[in-house]
């Protein structure tokens, strides 16, 4: 039996006229507008000069490069460069320098910078007290969740078709809320440090085991742990405060009033999670299982002293255990043009595109593939479900500019392409599955390796892409973004990718 290939999808923006967004129009007919004037009044040696110059512009602000037109190319490298020049991009912890007054207060970098957390109500029939993890920048409220997931490689291909059909019904049931803003999907391969294996090891050994088993036990456990690999995956429910301040003040108002709000939410999500999705456990954080994972986010090596430690608090070892929220966060960051340094790591961020030929279930498999002991991969796959009305008039502007461009190019004698045939067919079946009731949704996806800064981290970047592209997809480096794109690719608190979408 054939995989499933998943390829209904179109581009995210459409252009009002030919491709172009209204401003783009309008720029470009500006900028015509002398060499109109002087072809009206026959001047040709102006129009002969201008015309080159009208042509320059358009290029300049049409013809994307690496994603990005070249005028965004120049105002992005200024900013960058202003940021460079006033500090901002350069990060210190209060918590190194000895002055964080609260240690329950996020003190993170970059886009990072206005995340608080909260301890919310009880929830569940456990009376868990899953942390709030508010965004004062992007005016978002969410909450993070572990999951455990028995994974696609063994399934048989019913059973991965109906794990498929679940994601969708996820989609289906996070629009239908009209809540969700965002659900974030990520999955780390973390280098495996051991530390379960040497507690296990400690606990087990017989004072009066034969010496060659015990070093050949030793020998086995020095050569596979740092090969070895460990998965851990989170889903991030994202909820705009536009879309949760009315519920919540029929709530009780405040953060309180928001938190059962957003259980409602969790529950839904949960048991869609459960169910048709194929989790064997979800298990949602409290303020301190989210501090260590966005300090592992941070500093991978940081897993095993964390492991240890909880190890032998819970064998009656008198030591502290865990991270304050304050802590969590590196001591030192640096973003640079290409890479992130964070701590004694560098990161490398990419986005993942779409192709045009759609992907079957399970392709980005090789992208948490790490090719060398002691690297880290991270996947996130945010989905954006849009609500009815707004799905709504997205297929209609798509439908609208998709029959202009036909009936243009139609009249000026140019013949439909395969591209665009196959455009204006996804564009129909999506508004039939949309009048059938299915979700539209916005997908992005973000992938990142870490290693240790003292090494070759563009390698590994080119590794990376080499990754994505093995998996058919098309890598885009997060060129003057590494910051904002390592805290979406790795960090579990639904900080999504910078609002840019290029049409590509």
């Amino acid at each position: 039996m054939n995989a499933v290939r998943y390829g209904d999808y179109s581009r995210d923006v459409s252009g009002w006229f030919l491709g172009m967004t209204g401003a783009q129009l309008a720029l470009v007919t500006l900028a015509g507008v002398p060499a109109l004037l002087a072809l009206n009044a026959q001047a040709w040696g102006l129009f002969a000069i201008w015309l080159p110059v009208w042509a320059l512009l358009a290029a300049v602000l049409l013809i994307p490069i690496r994603g990005r037109a070249a005028g965004r190319w120049f105002a992005d490298l200024c900013l960058h460069a202003i940021g460079g020049a006033m500090g901002w991009t350069v990060f210190g912890s209060r918590a190194a320098s000895g002055t964080a007054e609260d240690l329950s207060e996020a003190d993170l970098p970059g886009v990072l910078a206005g995340i608080r957390t909260h301890d919310g109500p009880p929830y569940g029939q456990l009376f868990t007290r899953p942390v709030i993890v508010q965004n004062s920048a992007a005016r978002t409220w969410a909450a993070v969740a572990r999951i455990d997931h028995p994974g696609i490689g063994l399934a048989e291909q019913g059973e991965r078709d109906r794990m498929g059909a679940g994601l969708a019904e996820l989609c289906e049931i996070a629009a239908r809320t009209e809540l969700i803003d965002v659900l974030a999907l990520q999955v780390r391969t973390v280098p495996d440090d051991g530390a379960e294996r040497a507690a296990w090891e400690r606990a087990h050994t017989r004072s009066d085991a034969a010496p060659l088993a015990v070093r050949v036990n030793a020998l086995l456990g020095a050569t596979l742990t740092p090969a070895a690999v460990r998965t851990e995956a989170f889903v991030t429910v994202v909820v705009g405060e536009s879309r949760i301040g009315r519920a919540a003040k029929e709530s009780g108002g405040g953060v309180d009033g928001r938190a059962r709000v957003l259980h409602g939410v969790m529950a839904e999500v949960e048991s869609a999670l459960r169910g048709p999705v194929g989790c064997t456990a979800v298990t949602w954080l409290d303020s301190a299982a989210l501090a260590a994972a966005v300090r592992t986010g941070f500093a991978p090596g940081d897993r095993g002293p964390l492991i240890a430690a909880d190890l032998a608090a819970a064998n009656g070892a008198q030591l502290a255990t865990g991270v304050p929220m304050a802590a969590a966060g590196p001591t030192h960051a640096r973003a640079e043009v290409r890479h992130y340094v964070h701590d004694a790591w560098a990161s490398v961020t990419d986005t993942i595109l779409l192709p045009d030929s759609g992907a079957v279930l399970g392709a980005l498999a090789p992208v948490l593939v790490p090719t060398t002991a002691g690297e880290r991969r991270c996947l996130t796959v945010f989905l954006a479900p849009l609500t009815l009305d707004r799905a709504t008039r997205v297929v209609g502007r798509e439908e609208m500019s998709a029959t202009t461009g036909n009936e243009l190019r139609a009249r000026m004698g140019f013949r439909q392409r395969a591209r665009q045939r196959r455009d204006t067919e996804r564009i129909g079946a999506a508004d039939e599955k949309l009048a059938a009731g299915r979700a539209l949704v916005r997908p992005a996806v973000a992938a990142c390796v870490t290693v240790p800064a003292t090494w070759p981290v563009d390698e590994h970047g080119r590794r990376l892409a080499a990754s994505i592209r093995a998996a058919g997809f098309v890598p885009l480096r997060l060129d003057l973004a590494q910051d904002s794109g390592f805290a979406a690719a790795a960090i579990p608190l639904g900080v999504g990718l910078p609002d840019r979408r290029a049409r590509r």
